[in-house]
C-alpha cells in the first residue's frame, strides 16, 4: 500500500511538472518574452547553413568608394548626392545592356540642376515600364514626393514608386521586410513584381512581413561599380533579364545595417533589397514555421522528460534529455536548411524546466526512499555499516536475493515462558526488552545483520547483505558473548529487579550457502535468509535444550573458522532432523 502510494505520489509530482514547464514555456512563446535570444539564433542558423550561391538575376550597382574614386580619376564630380545626369546616364546604360527591371534606391524629392533633372526624367521615361524609384516619404493613401509628387507625371513616365523603411527587428537588426507602407508597396515587393509580371498576393505575408533568405553576408551578390555602368564598362550580357538595383554602399551615406548574416559588418541598404527581392523571386524558400508547430514543440518538450521520469532515474533522464537537446537542435538546423524556421528557445527552454523539475521530484523520490531504507536496515544492520548496505541496493533500492555463504544464528530464552505467566505484562515486555537490548548489541557489534525477532528468539546472519570472509569467527565471537557476558549482566538484572531466577540459553549456528535479500509486500518488506543452512542452524539451536550445552556449532562452521578458539569441542555426530547422515556437533568450553 505505501508503495503504491509513493508511486501515485511522484506520478502526480512529475505531471505537475509536465504541465508547469510546458504552460510556462508556451506562456514565454506567447509573450515574446525572450524574442531577442530567438532571433540571435536565427543569426546562427544562418552562419551555420553558410554563404549561398548569388542569384544569377540579380546585380547590384553600388555607389561605394571605389566608384567615387573612379568617378574622381576621370575628373567628374564624385560629391554626394552625385549629379542626376549620371544617374541618367546609369539608367540609359541599363536600359540598353537588356536589364528587365531597374530599381534605384536613391530618393529624387528635391530639385537640384533644372537641365540634369530634365536628363534624369527624360531617361527614366526612355526606360518607360522598367523603373522603380525609392521614398521614405509616404503620404497616407500611398501619395510620394518623387519629382514633385505629381501622381500624373509618375504614370506618364510609368514610374513604379516603392517605400524603402526597413523592418527593425527588437535588437535593431534586419531580418525581414514588410508588404507595403501607407498602401504603397515596398521596394523588393515592386521591384519582383515588375520583374516577375506578377502580383505578390497579401496572403504571401500571413503575419504582416517575410523573413528574408540572405545568401550570405555583404558582398555576396554580383556588384559593380557605379563608375563603370556609367562608363559602360562591363561584360556584355551582365544585365540582360536581369534586376539591376542601383544604390548607396557607402558608408558616409549611412545606409548600412546590421542584419542576420553581417555579424561585425553591416550591409548596404540596397543588398538587403536585393536578398528581400530575391526571397520572392525565389517563391519565398524561407518560412515561419505555422504557431500550432511551436506550441506543439513546446508542449512536447516540456512533457517528455517528466514523463519518461515515471520509469527512469535521475542520471538517465538528464542523459536523455541532452540526448534530446542535441537531437533537437540538430532538427532545427536541417528544418532551416530545408526553409523552415521552427522556434527554438521556446521548446528548449520547456525542455530545461522539465529536466530540472524531474531531476528534483526524483532526487527528493530516491532521497526519501533511501532514507526510509536507511532507517529500515538501521534496525537490524550495524550502524557504521548501513550506508554501504544501502549503496549495494538495487535501482528500487531493494536488496535483491543473492546466494552467500554465511554464517546463521538462532538463539533463545530457556524458560521464559514459565517466568513470564507470573508477571503482568508490561513487567514482561520490560524483561524482554533488557534481554533482547543485550543479545542484540553482541550480534551487531560482531559485524552480524539482525534477521528478527521472535519472541525471545533472534535470528541473525553473518556474511550478508555485506560479505566477510571471517563471517564464521564473527558468529561464534557473537555467540560466546551473548552466552557469557550478555547473559551474566541480563541475570543481573534479573536480581537486581527482585526476581530469584538465573536464566540459561540456547544459541545453535551452522554455516554455508543461503539466498539472502528482500521479501515481503508493498506493505511490509524484511530482509531474510533461507535456504537449509537457515534451517539446520535452528534445528541446532532447539537441540541444545537438555543437553547441558548452550552454544552447537556445526562443523561446516567450524571448517570456515579462520581463527579456532581453544576451547573448542567436539560434542559428537547428532541426528538432525531433515538431514540424512549424523552431523557432527561442537560446543566450546568455558
Amino acid at each position: 500500500m505505501e508503495g503504491t502510494r509513493r508511486r501515485r505520489r511522484k506520478t502526480i509530482a512529475l505531471l505537475a511538472v509536465a504541465v508547469l514547464a510546458a504552460g510556462i514555456g508556451a506562456l514565454c512563446y506567447a509573450t515574446h518574452l525572450l524574442r531577442r535570444s530567438e532571433l540571435q539564433t536565427i543569426d546562427a542558423r544562418f552562419s551555420i547553413r553558410g554563404k549561398q550561391a548569388p542569384p544569377s538575376d540579380i546585380v547590384f550597382v553600388a555607389i561605394s568608394p571605389e566608384a567615387e574614386h573612379e568617378l574622381e580619376l576621370h575628373g567628374l564630380d564624385a560629391r554626394s548626392p552625385l549629379p542626376r545626369k549620371y544617374d541618367a546616364e546609369v539608367i540609359d546604360r541599363l536600359r540598353q545592356a537588356g536589364a528587365r527591371t531597374i530599381a534605384l534606391d536613391i530618393e529624387f524629392i528635391h530639385e537640384t540642376n533644372p537641365e540634369e533633372d530634365d536628363d534624369l526624367i527624360e531617361a527614366v521615361g526612355r526606360a518607360r515600364g522598367k523603373i522603380v524609384l525609392a521614398t521614405v516619404n509616404v503620404t497616407s493613401g500611398g501619395g510620394t514626393h518623387i519629382f514633385g509628387g505629381e501622381p500624373k507625371l509618375l504614370r506618364e513616365l510609368g514610374v513604379h514608386p516603392a517605400e524603402v523603411r526597413l523592418t527593425l527587428d527588437s535588437d535593431g537588426t534586419v531580418r525581414r521586410f514588410e508588404r507595403e507602407y501607407n498602401h504603397l508597396g515596398s521596394f523588393p515587393v515592386v521591384a519582383a513584381e515588375l520583374m516577375s509580371g506578377h502580383r505578390v498576393p497579401a496572403s504571401t505575408f500571413k503575419g504582416g512581413s517575410l523573413p528574408i533568405d540572405f545568401a550570405g553576408p555583404p558582398e555576396t551578390f554580383n556588384t559593380i561599380s557605379y563608375a563603370k555602368v556609367m562608363r559602360g564598362d562591363f561584360p556584355a550580357g551582365m544585365f540582360r533579364d536581369k534586376l539591376a538595383i542601383v544604390g548607396a554602399s557607402a558608408p558616409i551615406l549611412q545606409d548600412l545595417h546590421a542584419t542576420a548574416t553581417t555579424g561585425s559588418v553591416d550591409m548596404p541598404g540596397p543588398e538587403i533589397w536585393a536578398n528581400a527581392a530575391s526571397t520572392l523571386l525565389r517563391g519565398v524558400p524561407l518560412k515561419d514555421a505555422p504557431g500550432w508547430l511551436s506550441i506543439a514543440l513546446i508542449l512536447l518538450l516540456g512533457g517528455v522528460v517528466p514523463l519518461g521520469g515515471l520509469r527512469l532515474r535521475q542520471w538517465r533522464s538528464l542523459l536523455d534529455a541532452l540526448a534530446l537537446a542535441v537531437v533537437f537542435t540538430i532538427a532545427v538546423q536541417v528544418a532551416f536548411n530545408s526553409g523552415l524556421i521552427v522556434t527554438f528557445v521556446y521548446p528548449l527552454l520547456a525542455l530545461a524546466l522539465g529536466t530540472l523539475g524531474t531531476l528534483a521530484v526524483l532526487y527528493m523520490n530516491e532521497t526519501i526512499e533511501r532514507t526510509r531504507v536507511h532507517d529500515l536496515f538501521s534496525r537490524f544492520v550495524p550502524a557504521d555499516v548501513v550506508a554501504q548496505v544501502v549503496a549495494s541496493a538495487g535501482d528500487d533500492l531493494r536488496l535483491g536475493a543473492v546466494e552467500r555463504d554465511c554464517t546463521v544464528l538462532f538463539s533463545d530464552l530457556r524458560g521464559f515462558t514459565s517466568f513470564s505467566e507470573k508477571l503482568p505484562a508490561t513487567r514482561v515486555i520490560e524483561v524482554v526488552n533488557c534481554y533482547l537490548n543485550e543479545m542484540t548489541e553482541a550480534i551487531l557489534a560482531a559485524g552480524g545483520t539482525l534477521i528478527s525477532y521472535m519472541g525471545d528468539g533472534i535470528m541473525a546472519v553473518f556474511g550478508a547483505p555485506l560479505e566477510q570472509s571471517d563471517h564464521a569467527d564473527r558468529a561464534l565471537a557473537a555467540a560466546t558473548e551473548m552466552i557469557g557476558p550478555r547473559l551474566d549482566t541480563f541475570n543481573a538484572w534479573i536480581a537486581e529487579h527482585g526476581h530469584d531466577y538465573q536464566f540459561v540459553m540456547g544459541v545453535g549456528i551452522n554455516s554455508g550457502p543461503v539466498m539472502a535479500g528482500n521479501i515481503g509486500s508493498e506493505q511490509r518488506v524484511e530482509y531474510t535468509a533461507l535456504g537449509d543452512t537457515t534451517n539446520t542452524a535452528s534445528r541446532l539451536e532447539g537441540m541444545t535444550k537438555g543437553s547441558g550445552h548452550m552454544l552447537f556449532i556445526s562443523d561446516t562452521t567450524r571448517e570456515r573458522m579462520q581463527h579456532p578458539p581453544d576451547g573448542l569441542v567436539l560434542v559428537g555426530q547428532l541426528e538432525v532432523r531433515g538431514r540424512v547422515e549424523p552431523v557432527p556437533v561442537w560446543t566450546i568450553t568455558a
